[in-house]
C-alpha cells in the first residue's frame, strides 16, 4: 500500500466561521484543541450555521496567546477579541441538532459584533471543559464526547476523494467546502471508508460512519456565494439511503500531538 500521510490539520474555533490550517495540534477528549468550542445561537438558544447564513464563511478567526481575534473578510466591522478567560458561572442551555448541553455566554461585545454580521439578535457561547455533549451512542464505543461539531470529534477526507470529485465537475472546488479536520494524501478515492482503525502519532482513530453532506458544501468559502455544486454532482454517484456522502466521521482514543507529515498507520 502507498504511504498514507497527514497533509492538513484544520480547526474551526467558531462553528460555521472560517477555519484555520495548522501544522500541528493537540488532541484532547472532545477532539482537536480549539475546534468548534464557540458557537452562535439565536434567541431560543438554537445553533446558527452557514446553512442559513452563508456570510459566516467570511468571518475569519486567528488564535492568539490569550484569545481569538475575529474579523470580517469584506465588511469593516472592526476586530473582535474573544478572551480565553471568561466567567464560566453563568451557564445556559443551548441546542444543537437533537442535543442539548450547557455553554457560557461570551460577552455583550461579541453578541453585538455578530448581530451586525447576521443582521439579527444572536449570542456567542463557549463550551467549557466540564460541559458534556455525548456522541450518538449508536456510534460510540466508550462514551465519547464532542464539542459543537455536528456530531463527531473529527472529519477525515482523502485528497484522492476530492480529486475524483473534481474530475467530474466543470469548475473544481476546494477542500474547504467540506470543512474537514484531517486530510491525507495517498491511497485510492474513498479509501477512508474501508478503514476500521488507524493511528496518527499517539492517537487511535475509529471511522464510524460516512459524513452526510448538506448545503454548506455549495457555499464558496471565499466569497459566501451559493450554487448547486458540488452537491448536485455528488448526488449522482455518492448517494445512499437518500443521503449524499463525502468524508468519514471519526471518534478517537488517546491524547497528544499530531503533526502534518505524520503517517496514518492503518491497522484494520
Amino acid at each position: 500500500m502507498a504511504e498514507i500521510i497527514l497533509s492538513e490539520i484544520n480547526v474551526y474555533p467558531i462553528k460555521s466561521a472560517a477555519g484555520i490550517s495548522l501544522k500541528n495540534a493537540k488532541v484532547g477528549e472532545k477532539g482537536l484543541e480549539f475546534d468548534r468550542r464557540w458557537m452562535l445561537v439565536d434567541e431560543k438558544g438554537k445553533f446558527i450555521s452557514q446553512r442559513s447564513y452563508p456570510d459566516l464563511s467570511l468571518v475569519t478567526v486567528n488564535i492568539e496567546k490569550e484569545g481569538l481575534t475575529v474579523k470580517h473578510k469584506v465588511k469593516n466591522y472592526g476586530n473582535l477579541f474573544i478572551p480565553f478567560e471568561i466567567d464560566e458561572e453563568h451557564q445556559k442551555e443551548v441546542e444543537i441538532w437533537n442535543d442539548k448541553c450547557f455553554a457560557v455566554p461570551v460577552s455583550n461585545a461579541a453578541d453585538c459584533w455578530f448581530g451586525k454580521v447576521l443582521g439579527m439578535p444572536c449570542q456567542l457561547v463557549y463550551m467549557q471543559e466540564n460541559s458534556k455533549r455525548m456522541v450518538n451512542p449508536k456510534y460510540s464505543v466508550g462514551k465519547e464526547t464532542v464539542g459543537f461539531a455536528d456530531g463527531f470529534p473529527f472529519l477525515l477526507i482523502g485528497q484522492s476523494s476530492l480529486v475524483n470529485l473534481n474530475s467530474k465537475l466543470k469548475k473544481p472546488v476546494e477542500m474547504n467546502r467540506f470543512r474537514p479536520n484531517l486530510v491525507f494524501t495517498g491511497g485510492e478515492p474513498f479509501i477512508e471508508e474501508t478503514w476500521i482503525e488507524f493511528k496518527i502519532g499517539p492517537i487511535t482513530f475509529y471511522p464510524v460512519k460516512p459524513c452526510a453532506r448538506c448545503v454548506i458544501t455549495t457555499v464558496d468559502q471565499d466569497t459566501a456565494e451559493r450554487g448547486s455544486e458540488p452537491l448536485a454532482t455528488l448526488s449522482t454517484y455518492r448517494k445512499k439511503n437518500n443521503k449524499v456522502l463525502f468524508g468519514q466521521n471519526l471518534i478517537h482514543r488517546g491524547s497528544g500531538i499530531i503533526n502534518v507529515g505524520d503517517a496514518l498507520l492503518i491497522s484494520k
